[in-house]
């Protein structure tokens, strides 16, 4: 009655886009000692620049440093982060870690939708069945699995030779590098557009 018989005219609202969760784990063992630091000042941007970014270290056990970067001086963030953890340049454990970030944070929702990057060069020295495993865990709960590996460099034709990264390349959706600052660059400007 109030349209006096015309059809009313639809408005139809468009999706919102959020922007999905970031979740940094970042390997600090001795193998990836000369790329740790500029790990952390990325991850410590990142979590700057935006709201839903987790941050984790590991080496032979996972730490959470989310907190840590919290502080308004990077170079306080990054004496706080590695405080906490233990295991700085020491051996690496990537399927044992990473299983311990499924069981104890991926299951809790953390990484549900979520974008993992996960920066190390493969060296595992752990069990690659428990690699395996804990990948395959992962896939299912993130939306999709970035692994920057310091060895790729610039090669278009990389492909891996440690035994930790043949075991996790097949549940890698984007493989780039983490050699120097323009890598970095790259997974940055990368990151909003995988939704």
């Amino acid at each position: 009655m109030r349209m006096h018989g015309e059809p009313a005219e639809l408005f139809w609202r468009q999706r919102r886009r959020r922007p999905r969760p970031v979740i940094l784990i970042l390997d600090v063992s001795g193998s990836m000692s000369d790329y740790s630091r500029a790990l952390l000042q990325f991850a410590y941007s990142t979590r700057r620049a935006a709201s839903r970014v987790e941050v984790f270290c590991f080496g032979t056990r996972l730490t959470r440093i989310t907190k840590a970067l919290e502080r308004r001086r990077p170079d306080d963030a990054l004496d706080d982060a590695a405080k906490l953890v233990f295991d700085w340049e020491g051996g690496t454990r990537i399927g044992e870690s990473l299983d311990a970030f499924v069981r104890g944070w991926g299951r809790r929702g953390v990484s549900r939708g979520a974008i993992v990057v996960i920066c190390s060069d493969g060296l595992d020295r752990g069990d690659p069945a428990v690699l395996a495993a804990a990948m395959e865990r992962l896939t299912r709960l993130s939306h999709r699995i970035v692994w920057m590996n310091p060895h790729k460099g610039t090669a278009a034709d990389f492909r891996p030779s440690t035994l930790g990264m043949m075991v996790a390349a097949p549940h890698v959706d984007l493989l780039l590098s983490g050699h120097d600052l323009r890598s970095l660059e790259e997974l940055a400007s990368l990151l909003p557009e995988l939704r």
